[in-house]
């Protein structure tokens, strides 16, 4: 099948993420700077960081498929995977800010976004093996520097909330400082598939 109407479902469900999340976020009860601090400082800090990945992904998810004619049904599955470990964000978001970031609930977002990349990567690969040797995807990827970096930061952010100073904040700290880190990296634009589309054309 062509790819609009999984471009399409997957854009509705990344925009109803966001609504989610946006949502959740607590109403000061009084009328004052310090109100919105206190109830919803750490829900706006970790909305934004989570507003920034689903963006993240929307971005990455409609730029690979200008490269894409056709899905199979392999690839509706990935994406499928995908949006799951995406639509749980708005759950693990909200428990890292009900708990004022507590070792738990980071080392479960932390999950989340590794989860989230995994799945990426299965799409990814899907539609490579689907297009075959002369993939124009492989070519847009490369050796895809920052996907691989991604996963190292998820996977040491978690560990240091669970192992470095499991009793204190010291741990979990390092881990937001990687997730905040990885977002860090994917926001500066990405050109590779960009030069591709320019090279090959967009598919119609």
């Amino acid at each position: 099948m062509r790819t609009g109407r999984l471009e399409a479902f997957s854009d509705g469900v990344l925009a109803i993420i966001i609504t989610i999340m946006v949502l959740e976020l607590r109403v000061p009860e009084g009328h004052h700077l310090s109100d919105l601090v206190h109830t919803a400082g750490v829900g706006l800090l970790t909305y934004l960081l989570s507003f920034v990945y689903v963006g993240i992904y929307w971005n990455n998810h409609h730029h690979m498929f200008h490269l894409v004619r056709q899905v199979s049904g392999g690839v509706l599955w990935a994406n499928l995977a995908l949006l799951f470990c995406l639509s749980l964000f708005p759950f693990t978001t909200g428990w890292m800010d009900e708990s004022r970031f507590e070792q738990t609930p980071v080392v479960v977002y932390g999950l989340n976004l590794l989860a989230a990349a995994v799945a990426y990567y299965i799409l990814q690969t899907a539609i490579i093996r689907q297009q075959g040797a002369d993939s124009p995807l492989r070519r847009a990827v490369g050796a895809d520097v920052k996907g691989k970096i991604s996963p190292v930061l998820y996977v040491a952010g978690t560990l240091s909330a669970l192992a470095i100073d499991r009793e204190g904040r010291v741990g979990v700290w390092i881990a937001l400082g990687c997730f905040v880190g990885a977002a860090v990296l994917w926001i500066v634009p990405d050109r590779r598939i960009d030069r591709t589309v320019r090279e090959t054309g967009i598919p119609e």
